[in-house]
């Protein structure tokens, strides 16, 4: 059994299904998708309460300011109506995706699951049902494994307690808002916890709490966690991690948790990457979260672009090139329904991965990444804004089994040499097809590198795979 200290929960592996699985989907659907504002939906319910931002200015002018309408008051408008957990599930697995699941309570402090620690939850308010519960029947039901994103240690800090013109600072809605701190006045940044009171016991008890009842009642093979972590002690964490893993373990089941920056120690869990990427191979699992939308709306917004499907799935490739998986969120409307534009990049991955995934799932990352003229420049996190105009001659490796997949993020219209690939010994080549076509293709293998002639049409869109089977070169 582990314990809670870190050299102990280094010792928990990730499991051999999470490595697999590459690709996932997850929903932040809550309170803030009614006003739907961005440039972030989530952080409507922090920003309206603070002058001098876009959203607090667009809430002055649609309901006329937070001390006239509170962010409780948005509840009975956030019907889900027309949520139905069994079609999204059958989205999200036409997708491809092998993982799924809700955001089960994000900054906002409402929980969407029937929770006995706060009467401010889906299940008594709202769309009146447990989103959680019914996500987690229809996703297992789909044969996807089921995440659950927790972002409640947030919380602590979100609100404005010191606006006492408004409801943040009413002791009736505590349960929503967070108990009274930091009265005195604005802190200096409204995104981190080091400028106010520290988090009271109470708070981290229910933090505790919440995340044990989810881990009891919904049995999630995926905990997310966000960046609030580091407001936490680490005695809290190491412990609900110990006791996650250990209340797994018992009941035979293969469980990952993903946290961000210092959330977690190194090895203890999966780090992730919030709408960043890595520019080198990573000897480490990995994961970013993404959205579907162009900017980082992560909630419903009602005036958004959205990402074209080729941009995503490159995102994807590229990812799994370098040891990575790709979580990428969907934003519904209040009444429950995914928009058109999410279900569309969604069923395109899903037609991309029915020909290609051969490539994607159960692959492990090969000697290098890849190669090609376009190379992204910065690493880590938060580094989306770095467009990427990939062609034919970006190639990204994966490897499973004697098969070497080399995916080209563009169609070449022409024989294409793969420089990397001179390394290789033809006497092991024993064949070269393109996924999705039904026939060998010519090649040769000289100084210069591997070269393939493609076939004359294309079998799909966005990226084409040219798996290379290969057996001992004597």
């Amino acid at each position: 059994m582990y314990k809670p200290e870190w050299d102990s929960l280094r010792l928990h592996p990730t499991p051999k299904w999470f490595k697999e699985a590459k690709f996932g989907i997850y929903t932040h659907w809550g309170v803030y998708s009614v006003p739907a504002c961005g440039p972030n939906a989530t952080w409507y319910p922090c920003h309206m309460y603070r002058e001098g931002n876009e959203q607090y200015a667009y809430h002055v002018k649609t309901y006329g300011g937070p001390d006239k309408f509170g962010y409780k008051d948005f509840i009975p408008m956030f019907t889900g109506e027309k949520f139905d957990p069994e079609e999204w599930a059958e989205l999200f697995a036409q997708s491809g995706a092998r993982f799924a699941g809700p955001v089960g309570e994000h900054h906002d402090g409402f929980c969407m699951w029937d929770t006995k620690y706060s009467d401010w939850n889906a299940k008594k308010m709202g769309p009146k049902r447990d989103v959680v519960g019914l996500l987690e029947k229809a996703i297992r039901a789909e044969g996807m494994k089921y995440l659950v994103a927790l972002h409640h240690a947030e919380n602590w800090w979100f609100y404005a307690h010191w606006r006492k013109d408004c409801d943040t600072s009413d002791p009736r809605y505590v349960g929503l808002y967070g108990e009274l701190h930091n009265l005195n006045g604005q802190i200096k940044s409204d995104h981190w916890f080091f400028d106010q009171d520290r988090p009271s016991k109470r708070f981290m008890e229910t933090w505790k709490n919440k995340s044990r009842e989810v881990i009891d009642k919904y049995r999630p093979d995926v905990l997310w966690f966000d960046f609030g972590l580091r407001g936490i002690p680490e005695q809290y964490r190491q412990e609900l991690m110990a006791y996650y893993y250990n209340t797994s373990a018992r009941k035979g089941r293969e469980v990952a948790i993903t946290f961000k920056d210092s959330g977690f120690a190194p090895g203890t869990g999966v780090q992730d990457f919030e709408l960043g990427r890595l520019n080198a191979l990573a000897h480490h699992d990995w994961i970013t979260d993404s959205t579907v939308d162009d900017g980082q709306g992560w909630g419903y917004l009602k005036q958004t672009g959205y990402k074209t499907p080729a941009s995503v799935i490159h995102y994807l490739v590229d990812n799994v090139s370098k040891n990575g998986a790709l979580l990428l969120n969907i934003g519904p409307k209040p009444n429950g329904e995914i928009p058109d534009e999410a279900k569309a990049i969604l069923k395109e991955m899903g037609k991309w991965l029915a020909v290609n995934g051969e490539a994607i799932f159960g692959t492990s990352n090969w000697l290098v990444f890849g190669e090609g003229p376009v190379q992204l420049k910065k690493t880590g996190e938060l580094n989306e804004n770095e467009k990427l105009d990939y062609s034919a001659k970006d190639v990204r490796f994966t490897a499973k089994g004697n098969a070497l997949y080399v995916t080209c993020l563009g169609w070449p219209t022409g024989p294409v040499t793969i420089e990397t690939l001179k390394s290789l010994y033809a006497a092991e080549i024993k064949s070269v097809r393109m996924l999705g076509v039904d026939r060998e293709l010519k090649w040769t293998l000289d100084g210069k590198g591997l070269t393939i002639v493609p076939p004359a049409k294309k079998p799909c869109e966005h990226a084409y795979v040219f798996k290379i089977v290969r057996g001992k070169p004597y």
